[in-house]
């Protein structure tokens, strides 16, 4: 774009104020924690991959160290270390047995519980690959999700056997399935039960394990497939032991014995890489739940002593907005760390609750960066060490600005910009199991001839003393009125409305308009004058939403973020069984759109 495009603005008007007391007062909270930490920090700096260290040399040293102490709880069975790393010593010299090794990816489709856990562990030793699957997914959605990983085997749970039938057709011959009982039913035939296989197996440690380095691939995740069909991005084990160290002996502290409630699915990083490689990083006992459930949590959280908990997506949003309780703030739980708060959310589930420190962050499975919080400083996601730039955002043309000779801009403070992290030999990018699509996420020669910088695909700001606030998914973001609209910002002024439970924001077209409307379907009763009088006090006037959809729910990604493509698909037109509402021009307000309003808009007789 030439210079004289317009530059993205924000909507937003409650920018974090980060002081320079803040931070003070949060370095001295730190100092007694710095003589722990030390040996952490010096890890997560680490950048030689050919270091012999992995997940399964930790569970190993664990097992040495902290051999009586609790590593997993799962409903009412408790494994230790030691009984552990011997329970995935057995699944690894069958997975051997097989002629699974070194560099092999082996799919799994199990639910969130302790087999498949093991696995991840068993493979890890191995030098193999897990594939993690989304286990929502069915159909041709699932079988694009296991063929994406790349797998020679799969390993698939009873409770999902017939899922994966479904999608079988779908998939390159992967040998007999390896079955994972749950409920005790024997395993179909032609498919070979894991469980029998690894019964007499050795339990020693296997020698392969002193061969798997840092450098090594550990798993991969699927991303969360809200605009298309996942694909599957890279955790290396130096990635998820950096990640290990930073949440389970930095930012929570964290002691042998002490409990992390991970009621997340797994093929999450959030739970496999903050909540699980936390516990291994310190030696500390991991609460595994099959499912979330928030009528639950807390009294969870108190049976087992839980002191810290991973959150990604909605999760503490469901939680305030459960029925309150007199012993609500009456919780073991000392500090949370996560991505996506909202700005709404954050105070008011921190007082109710009692958490003392919550550490939201930045990150994102493909890119090579992440920022966090460690001050706790309210609406930031903190800052990062690694190498990292903010480009000028034109929402108008999708991508970012540029002058007159070419070079992209870095946004200025307080202007949202494109996240780019530079890659190096100390920041590698992983990138996906696709060649293609990882090159697809790469700028290069952004500042000088032959740099190369990962694209997030994702806006932040500056809000000063190297601290940035999350904006908005690119995708999110749409131009209406001349002015750039951020989806985030709209959500966080409808959740801050008594009476609306859920909601989510998207831009829809209107024929014969430039740009995209603002379109919110909203969860909840509420008073539309009243509405319409607390937006225009917070938002600028295009950034109000033309529409309105009353909906009785919001359909969620495993992972719960919500799904717009369907609703962007439907648009406003009433034949999508719901209510809608529109604010027709020179109006404060919304009417229900009627079928007369609705064919004018459509033929774009009305003029925005």
């Amino acid at each position: 774009m030439a210079s004289g495009s317009r530059p993205y603005t924000s909507s937003v008007t409650d920018l974090p104020r980060v002081r320079l007391r803040d931070l003070v007062r949060g370095a001295v909270r730190w100092t007694p924690r710095l003589p722990r930490t030390a040996h952490a920090l010096l890890t997560v700096l680490r950048a030689d991959g050919a270091v012999t260290v992995s997940m399964g040399s930790l569970v190993e040293r664990n097992a040495r160290r902290h051999r009586d102490e609790t590593a997993l709880l799962f409903d009412d069975s408790r494994w230790t270390w030691r009984e552990l790393n011997l329970d995935a010593n057995r699944l690894a010299h069958a997975f051997a047995s097989l002629g699974i090794g070194h560099g092999d990816v082996v799919a799994l489709l199990v639910e969130s519980r302790p087999p498949l856990l093991l696995a991840i562990v068993a493979l890890a030793k191995l030098g193999a690959t897990a594939g993690l699957v989304n286990t929502t997914l069915r159909g041709p959605s699932l079988s694009h999700a296991i063929a994406v990983t790349g797998a020679v085997r799969v390993v698939v749970g009873e409770e999902l056997a017939g899922a994966f039938e479904e999608a079988r057709a779908g998939l390159p011959d992967l040998g007999a399935p390896l079955y994972v009982a749950d409920a005790g039913a024997p395993a179909p035939r032609g498919w070979l039960d894991l469980d029998v296989l690894s019964r007499d197996a050795p339990f020693g440690n296997p020698r392969s394990t002193r061969s798997v380095t840092l450098g090594d691939r550990l798993f991969t995740i699927p991303t969360s497939g809200t605009t298309g069909l996942p694909k599957a991005s890279v955790m290396s084990h130096m990635r998820w032991v950096k990640a290990g160290d930073t949440a389970g002996r930095i930012l929570w502290n964290l002691r042998p014995g002490e409990v992390v409630y991970v009621p997340l699915p797994f093929f999450h990083n959030m739970a496999l890489s903050i909540g699980w490689g936390a516990v291994v990083a310190a030696g500390a006992a991991m609460l595994m739940r099959r499912n979330l459930s928030v009528s639950a949590f807390w009294d969870d959280c108190r049976r087992h002593g839980a002191v810290a908990f991973p959150y990604i997506g909605e999760l503490p949003r469901y939680l305030l907005n459960a029925p309150e309780r007199p012993d609500d703030a009456a919780n073991p739980v000392r500090a949370v760390l996560g991505v996506g708060m909202r700005a709404e959310v954050w105070g008011p589930f921190a007082r109710r609750f009692g958490i003392e420190d919550v550490f939201e962050m930045y990150s994102a499975s493909e890119a090579n960066t992440a920022f966090v919080n460690p001050f706790g400083i309210e609406g930031t996601v903190g800052f990062s060490p690694s190498p990292y730039a903010l480009l000028a955002w034109d929402a108008e043309a999708q991508a970012p600005r540029r002058d007159r000779a070419g070079r992209y801009v870095r946004a200025r403070k307080g202007e949202p910009g494109l996240l780019v992290a530079r890659v190096s030999d100390r920041y590698r990018y992983d990138g996906y199991t696709d060649a293609a699509a990882s090159e697809a996420k790469l700028l290069r020669d952004v500042f000088r001839r032959g740099d190369a910088w990962v694209d997030t695909g994702d806006l932040l700001r500056h809000v000063g003393w190297r601290h940035a606030q999350f904006v908005d998914r690119v995708g999110d973001t749409f131009r209406w009125r001349s002015e750039n609209v951020s989806t985030l910002a709209v959500e966080q002024a409808l959740g801050r409305f008594p009476g609306i439970a859920d909601c989510t924001v998207y831009g829809v077209e209107v024929p014969g308009a430039p740009g995209r409307a603002g379109m919110a379907a909203i969860v909840g009763a509420v008073d539309l004058d009243a509405l319409a009088a607390h937006l225009f006090a917070e938002l600028q006037e295009p950034a109000v939403p033309v529409f309105l959809r009353l909906v009785a729910s919001l359909e969620t990604t495993a992972t719960f973020k919500n799904r717009k493509v369907a609703l962007r698909t439907d648009g406003f037109d009433p034949a999508c069984g719901d209510p809608i509402f529109v604010r027709l021009p020179r109006t404060r307000t919304w009417a229900q759109l009627d079928e007369r309003t609705f064919s004018a808009l459509a033929a774009g007789a009305v003029v925005f």
